[in-house]
């Protein structure tokens, strides 16, 4: 898993370039964040369980043939597989935040995650819904806790639904 400051190093180690006044500028924007990114992991941390249950809650209330015989959340089994499934993009989420970096999102999420869905028929469009509901939760529970700008918090959430929608070919 690569940070913003590891994958900037890297880059410009690369093509053999010191670091110039946009590296300089993205360090500086990430290291002005460091404290909310802080503040955002530990206010994960300290209620993901709350978080994925209260998601799971919001989801089914808008999204009830899921529950339905059919759904895919019909029996206790595969209930447990979607608050599952959501707990572990709140917590690579978590990680990607601390980085600065959706690159552990592409590396343990979202590599072939579509394509497993879709072959196990999961609905990947209430998946997408779940993601933008605790985004919305988390950038509420973090300015609560007294971060003005939450934007940065959009980036993992945002990265994941955009990477798990239909593309159009």
């Amino acid at each position: 898993m690569r940070d913003v400051i590891t994958n900037l190093i890297k880059n410009y180690d690369g093509t053999g370039r010191y670091l110039d006044r946009n590296a300089m500028d993205s360090l500086k924007s990430y290291f002005d964040t460091g404290t909310a990114r802080v503040v955002a992991a530990t206010t994960i941390n300290a209620n993901a369980a709350s978080i994925v249950k209260q998601a799971g809650l919001q989801l089914f209330e808008e999204v009830p043939e899921l529950l339905r015989p059919g759904g895919y959340a019909y029996t206790t089994r595969r209930y447990a597989a979607c608050l599952r499934d959501m707990d572990y993009y709140l917590r690579y989420a978590s990680y990607a935040l601390v980085a600065g970096n959706t690159n552990v999102l592409d590396e343990r999420v979202l590599q072939g995650l579509r394509e497993t869905y879709n072959s196990l028929g999961v609905p990947i469009a209430p998946t997408v819904i779940g993601i933008q509901i605790m985004k919305d939760m988390v950038k509420k529970m973090v300015a609560e806790a007294g971060v003005e700008n939450t934007s940065f918090i959009d980036q993992p959430f945002d990265h994941m639904t955009r990477e798990l929608s239909e593309q159009d070919i």
